[in-house]
């Protein structure tokens, strides 16, 4: 079977959530000629890269609307740390609106924002275990305006969890005294996908993660879905191919990988 590249957790310091949504380490173990899956993502994440020849390099990796699967991963790459940015933080530390990066990977010199460029050209300096430590330096303070308060409200709302069922993005929108209309506006800006959108990936993110935990109809339920057909189309639609023939690696032709290389 296919599988996503594993990621190893890494701590991240209370203080710098308004920026940092989570920290990974992966580490590229596997032959040139294994393929392997990128699931969708809602996140804009800043990966720090490692090369075979000890040379680092930084991409800016935007939201992924649906699975990817690749073969003939660069045999050169050895590791990386990727820095999921929260939302709303990507305007403020890039330069650039979160839609602009969706579906992209981006060089980190080809950042419009010569403050930007410097700040993840800095995450790039020393070892990869030391750049948690040295993001408190780095980042700015945090931010707490009423738009940022109102995303964050909006996407914990919209969000998959193992004992709620996600709002509906009307329901969240009444709530909050907004219009869908602004609501879409604002994650358009802060997260790079609609609020439907990023409903959609949240859940099907869930399934990949508690896929083993229950019955199909059981995640079903517990993700918000109508019923288990539901489900399997929405997962068909965003992983390519429906949960049981996910699960037991019949998957689409794995194609080159056409991200920048070091």
């Amino acid at each position: 079977m296919t599988n996503a590249l594993a990621e190893q957790p890494l701590p991240a310091p209370s203080a710098l959530h308004t920026w940092i949504d989570g920290i990974g380490d992966v580490v590229v173990d596997r032959a040139p000629e294994d393929a392997y899956t990128h699931v969708p993502d809602t996140a804009t994440k800043v990966v720090v890269r490692v090369a075979g020849n000890g040379r680092r390099d930084a991409l800016i990796v935007g939201p992924r609307t649906r699975a990817t699967y690749h073969a003939d991963p660069d045999e050169r790459l050895v590791s990386c740390t990727q820095l999921r940015l929260a939302p709303g933080a990507v305007g403020p530390l890039l330069g650039v609106p979160a839609g602009d990066l969706v579906g992209r990977a981006v060089p980190a010199d080809d950042l419009p924002a010569p403050a930007a460029r410097r700040l993840v050209r800095e995450l790039t300096v020393g070892e990869p275990q030391d750049i948690t430590a040295r993001l408190a330096d780095l980042l700015p303070p945090p931010v707490h305006g009423p738009r940022e308060r109102l995303l964050r409200a909006a996407v914990d709302a919209l969000s998959t969890r193992p004992d709620r069922t996600p709002a509906a993005v009307r329901d969240v929108a009444r709530e909050l005294a907004v219009s869908e209309r602004q609501l879409r506006n604002l994650f358009a800006v802060g997260v790079g996908v609609s609020p439907k959108h990023y409903a959609r990936i949240d859940r099907v993110r869930h399934l990949l993660t508690h896929a083993a935990s229950a019955p199909w109809a059981q995640l079903a339920a517990d993700a918000g879905y109508y019923d288990q057909s539901h489900m399997t189309a929405d997962f068909r639609s965003l992983m390519g191919v429906p949960p049981t023939a996910f699960f037991t690696g019949r998957l689409p032709r794995a194609t080159p990988c056409r991200a920048p290389r070091p």
